[in-house]
């Protein structure tokens, strides 16, 4: 009787140490995950919910069994908010890992240098991940770059770190501009850098194309921008065709060929370096300038010298049949 009791004492031992190491190596080994997934964690999901998910979408056989193991063998420390990428047969270790790493996919929507609102507006609501609505932003209000979120965010949270970098970046320049900017507040450099974003696409040309609107700031000259022409009909959009005279005629806030000064606002959204082109302008003593045919400008001190440029500038058109 003594040697049945042992026997079924050591066979239950048995059992309960393949057990054991069935209950660890279901831990560690690989899942049955047979191509990467992605999950999203709602913000305050709790890890049930979470297993619940990974099992419906076969990243692991069974939402208890992942529960039992992670309480027993997974590290402290709670899983964060956000949307992971599950490689292909991952364990439930692993997963557990990325869970907790707050190591979240990152989508990216980019600004350009020079969108104008408008088109940020559209930009954003055409983003199919993006969740709410938002109206179009103030002109100028949004710092040009590529931002990160996360499928399901409100387009307001992207929009909102779009502007405050444009606010953070004003704040931190503002301090450092010359005594040559012309601009007095920093809502005029953001109106001036939109038209400089907008004259120009080349880095190296802003500083100068900057010091040309101050001298023509500090002397009472138009502006004389095409940008600020085609702002009030569009936008900001693309006119698609040639300005009219009527339009170059036209009286409005923004059209610096009738008006001395800045318009009333910004045109487009600037980047950084035309803001800081604005607020640091070369020392030239440039008045003008136009398209140099290179993709460039010519830059020129007398209006004999530019109408020369101009010449140029148009028969280099008449060579592409443009005129």
């Amino acid at each position: 009787m003594r040697r049945i009791v042992l026997t079924v004492a050591a066979l239950l031992l048995a059992g309960l140490a393949v057990a054991a190491l069935l209950f660890v190596h279901g831990w560690s080994r690989p899942g049955p995950l047979e191509a990467d997934a992605t999950i999203i964690v709602p913000e305050g999901a709790t890890l049930r919910k979470a297993a619940d998910e990974l099992e419906a979408q076969g990243a692991i056989g069974s939402a208890t069994a992942f529960l039992a193991r992670a309480r027993v063998l997974g590290p402290d420390g709670s899983i964060k908010a956000g949307e992971y990428r599950i490689p292909r047969r991952a364990s439930s270790a692993d997963i557990l890992g990325i869970l907790q790493s707050g190591k979240t996919l990152v989508h990216l929507v980019t600004i350009p240098e020079g969108m104008p609102s408008v088109l940020v507006h559209e930009r954003l609501m055409a983003n199919a991940e993006l969740t709410g609505d938002i109206p179009v932003p103030e002109e100028g209000s949004v710092m040009p770059d590529s931002y990160g979120y996360q499928k399901g965010e409100t387009r307001a949270a992207v929009l909102g770190r779009m502007q405050a970098a444009m606010t953070s970046f004003i704040a931190a320049q503002w301090p450092k501009r010359s005594a040559a900017t012309p601009v007095k507040t920093p809502e005029q450099a953001v109106t001036l850098a939109s038209i400089v974003e907008k004259e120009t696409s080349i880095p190296a040309e802003r500083p100068t194309v900057a010091g040309v609107y101050a001298n023509r700031l500090r002397e009472g000259m138009m502006l004389q921008a095409d940008p600020t022409i085609i702002y009030p009909i569009t936008r900001g959009k693309p006119l698609g065709r040639r300005i009219l005279q009527s339009e170059i005629r036209a009286v409005n806030d923004y059209n610096t060929y009738a008006m001395t000064g800045l318009p009333k606002g910004p045109i487009a959204n600037p980047g950084r370096s035309s803001i800081e082109a604005v607020l640091r302008p070369a020392a030239t003593k440039a008045r003008y300038f136009v398209a140099d045919g290179k993709g460039g400008h010519i830059f020129a001190e007398t209006l004999a010298e530019h109408n020369a440029n101009v010449r140029k500038w148009y028969d280099i058109r008449r060579q592409r049949g443009e005129m």
